[in-house]
């Protein structure tokens, strides 16, 4: 049976609080926008190794989960969960780059397997599975996204270093503070979206996104072109407000459960 509509969720900052505990109300809202035939799924920046916990603790059924910012699609198939579409881009250019200005910096790159390579513990990443490398290893081979975190930069210092490099060969965001994501160029939560929703046959004005972010502004555009809305947190910085169509409340109140109760 064809959804009624898609609603894509990011996670950090929409769904959960910085201690990874659930924003209040959201797991009975998302439940209730599930009894009306609507497909509840994830759309986030987190790799799908540090997304899976999530879906599980909301009891989500959905059959597709975005991850990495768009760049790698999950699919469950009897029950098993298989990577469905996967974004790939040589990084080489974009390291050499970002490692001639930011040489003091951690990175990490994701395979299109999903393995991670990194170059130093980094405290907001789950590297378990992971594989501590050179940073002349990092570029040897295809990777679905780089990720550079550097405390001793805030984020005006990432804006200049990206502006300086020019970084137009690939699509990035600059999230959490002192982090940058980079992404194939052209992908995006929003470009992995209408894959699925083509897919599931749901019509582009049946669709509501809900993220806050600089990495949600794909899936914003996205949703709006088709006539869909865009929800953004209240605690979203202005350019992200800005794009989105609708304006919740702040994660620690309950703005994503307030969003999702006007489907019902």
């Amino acid at each position: 049976m064809t959804a009624q509509g898609l609603v894509g969720l990011d996670i950090d900052g929409t769904i959960i609080l910085q201690d990874e505990s659930l924003s209040p109300g959201v797991l009975e809202a998302i439940a209730e926008v599930r009894e009306t035939g609507r497909e509840v799924m994830l759309a986030t920046g987190r790799s799908w190794t540090g997304t899976r916990h999530i879906e599980q603790m909301l009891g989500l059924t959905a059959e597709f989960a975005v991850c990495s910012n768009g760049a790698v699609t999950m699919r469950r198939v009897d029950g098993e969960w298989q990577r469905w579409h996967v974004e790939v881009f040589d990084p080489a250019t974009v390291l050499g780059l970002l490692g001639a200005r930011l040489p003091e910096a951690n990175y990490m790159v994701e395979l299109g397997s999903g393995q991670r390579l990194y170059t130093a513990q980094m405290d907001d990443w789950t590297l378990d599975g992971g594989r501590q490398v050179s940073f002349e290893e990092l570029g040897a081979q295809p990777v679905s996204r780089i990720v550079v975190v550097s405390p001793q930069h805030d984020e005006a210092d990432f804006e200049r270093v990206v502006a300086e490099a020019g970084l137009n060969e690939v699509s990035y965001a600059i999230g959490w503070t002192a982090w940058l994501d980079i992404a194939p160029q052209g992908v995006d939560k929003g470009t992995a979206l209408e894959r699925v929703r083509a897919h599931l046959d749901v019509p582009r004005d049946r669709v509501l996104v809900a993220g806050d972010g600089r990495n949600d502004l794909g899936m914003f555009e996205w949703a709006l072109s088709g006539g869909g809305r865009a929800v953004a947190m209240g605690q979203a910085v202005d350019e992200v407000q800005a794009a989105a169509g609708e304006l919740t409340g702040v994660v620690e109140d309950g703005g994503l459960a307030t969003a999702l109760r006007t489907l019902l």
